[in-house]
């Protein structure tokens, strides 16, 4: 299957429209974990992906507390030199390995930064980062323009290949372009939640900031075969247990849009995973998507998004279902956003 491509804003990088995210295979035992997960199938998740056409993983510092960068170096590993996809990674969260369960602390100061560079570094067993993101905004003090400069040195010195932000404001992107070039942003963006897509979606695209979002599938709920009782059989340190879209009364709103997707996926001959991915990308700015997988046969499951355009007729009929089920919050159709904001 040849997947579609975009560019990373002015990065250089080609990517394909999905990635493998690599949340879920952090494991269950810190304080987003998603329960219990066997690293022989992350590996063999990763591995199929990129075998499938995929040309980048997502992962971060603070999944499982450096755990997710290690399988993922593992994964890497086994995949030949001239194969071998983009590896994102994403620091400024940093968790206590003495307490796994307590909130990480958001932390982005320069002397941190580098430090955590380092051991991600070390943990997927690469020379250079191809995109570092500060995963969320520091809550220590720390001026961006302090944090932003260090991510400058940092590419500067070619640890790092481009440089993003992950859950940033327009103002914090504001003041980080002045001092550098932003690379590339990831927001939470999905049916659900859609509020990127009324400000940091159309600043990036007027900004030549990439854009790859996260929680398409808004961490399960939308795809084809999620129901209450696969929220009921979820472990003990699974964090969707306590998100308030897990439970009611959001829940039954947001399985009655899963459920609207299905005549689109029908017409298409594609999963209602697929159609909601295929989604996110139909936003102007929108450069790929980020897909978590724990085995091969999930990646099967939304892979086909990485070749699927949605059509206006598509776009509309979505548009209505979100007005209908009243799920989510945020602007609900790509065309008519673009129409309203020029």
């Amino acid at each position: 299957m040849k997947l579609l491509t975009r560019p990373l804003g002015t990065s250089g990088l080609q990517i394909t429209q999905v990635g493998f995210g690599a949340w879920a295979i952090g494991g269950g035992d810190w304080a987003y974990g998603w329960g219990s997960q066997d690293d022989t199938d992350s590996v063999a998740a990763i591995k199929h992906a990129v075998a499938s056409g995929i040309n980048w993983v997502d992962t971060a510092a603070v999944y499982g507390l450096g755990h997710s960068e290690e399988v993922v170096g593992r994964a890497l590993h086994e995949i030949p030199a001239a194969e071998r996809p983009y590896v994102f990674t994403k620091g400024g969260q940093v968790g206590d390995p003495t307490r796994p369960f307590a909130e990480p602390q958001h932390n982005l100061r320069p002397e941190s930064i580098r430090k955590e560079v380092e051991a991600s570094l070390r943990r997927l067993g690469v020379d250079r980062i191809d995109l570092y993101q500060f995963h969320w905004p520091d809550n220590i003090g720390t001026p961006i323009e302090e944090s932003w400069g260090e991510m400058a040195r940092l590419i500067d010195e070619g640890k790092v290949r481009a440089g993003g932000v992950s859950n940033f404001d327009v103002g914090l992107l504001e003041r980080a372009e002045r001092v550098r070039h932003v690379d590339s942003l990831q927001p939470p963006f999905s049916l659900i939640h859609r509020q990127s897509g009324g400000d940091v979606i159309p600043w990036s695209a007027a900004h030549g900031t990439g854009v790859i979002v996260y929680s398409p599938m808004q961490s399960g709920i939308l795809t084809d075969s999620f129901s209450r009782e696969r929220v009921a059989r979820m472990d003990a340190n699974d964090w969707r247990r306590r998100n308030p879209e897990f439970r009611e009364p959001l829940l039954s709103r947001n399985l009655a849009l899963r459920d609207a997707l299905r005549p689109v996926a029908s017409r298409h001959g594609i999963s209602v995973s697929a159609v909601a991915i295929a989604w996110t990308l139909s936003w102007p700015g929108v450069s790929g998507a980020i897909v978590g997988a724990r085995s091969p046969q999930q990646v099967d499951g939304w892979i086909a998004a990485g070749t699927q355009t949605l059509e206006p007729r598509d776009l509309d009929e979505i548009a209505a279902a979100v007005d209908k089920t009243q799920a989510g919050t945020g602007p609900t159709h790509p065309v008519r956003e673009v129409l309203t904001a020029s």
